[in-house]
Order: C-alpha cells, then structure tokens, then sequence
C-alpha cells in the first residue's frame, strides 16, 4: 500500500528539465496549489487529483494504466517545503521523497523525483471536473513552516 501511495506521490507533485522553468518550492505550490491536474508517468501509470495547501491529496491512479482505476486520499502534511523543495512524508517509508517541478506551460508542468530524472510525471490542468466534498479550505498554503 506504501508503494501505491508514493507512486501518487511522484505522481502529484514532481521532474526533469522539459523545456521550461524549474520552479523553487514556493513557486511550484503557488502553481499546483487547489487545481485539479490529470497525470500520466514513465511506467504507464495514470490518474488525476488535487493537492491542498494543507498537504493532503485526493485523487485516482491506475497502476500501469491497466487493471482498476483506485481512489488515492492521503492526509493533511503529508507534502511539505523543505528547503527548496517539496518532499512527502509517509508514515513507515524509510526515505523522505524530495521532488522538483518544471512548468512547461501556464497549464503543465513535470514533476520527478529529486536527483531521478528518469522517474517522471506529466501533468495537465483540468478546469472542469466534478469533486468529493471536503471539510478544509482549499485555498491554504503547504506548511511552509516544515523547512
């Protein structure tokens, strides 16, 4: 289950050089901060989610692009600034992911995992989508307080 949760993960947030500006941490949470993005990665792996300032995420992945599409919801602080950089931090994974966000476009952007060029997500903002009800507000900051 950690395994899928750091697929998300990867697949939220981060990546290489695409073309574009490599965006520092606070910058790449004013850009993904409350918009919607569909994903699709390296392995074939696909799915769409939100992340909110408070650091939680609530999306969908398909493994591989196959078998069921499965809901993704992982807590409040789980995405932090650190440094520079956007890490996540999951209860019983022995590494702390780091990753880096390179806008392409006003509406896209590649994440990767820090230092893993080849372990990338594509992502594309969604304007229309219809989404579960939340109880936070979806216009707070990443704890910009973790660092």
């Amino acid at each position: 289950m950690n395994a899928r949760y750091a697929i998300v993960i990867v697949g939220l947030v981060a990546s290489s050089p695409v073309v574009a500006e490599n965006l520092k941490a606070d910058a790449a949470r004013r850009f993904v901060m409350g918009k919607f993005f569909e994903f699709s990665c390296f392995d074939g792996s696909r799915g769409a989610g939100r992340i909110y300032g408070d650091g939680s995420v609530i999306g969908t992945i398909q493994i591989h692009g196959t078998g069921p599409v499965q809901s993704v919801s992982l807590p409040s602080g789980t995405l932090r600034i650190k440094r520079e950089a956007i890490c996540a931090s999951l209860e019983r994974m022995p590494i702390q992911p780091c990753f880096s966000v390179n806008k392409v476009d006003d509406q896209r952007f590649r994440g990767s995992v820090s230092g893993l060029d080849f372990a990338y997500r594509d992502f594309s903002r969604r304007t229309s989508v219809v989404t579960r009800s939340r109880t936070l507000p979806q216009q707070l900051s990443l704890n910009p307080a973790v660092r």
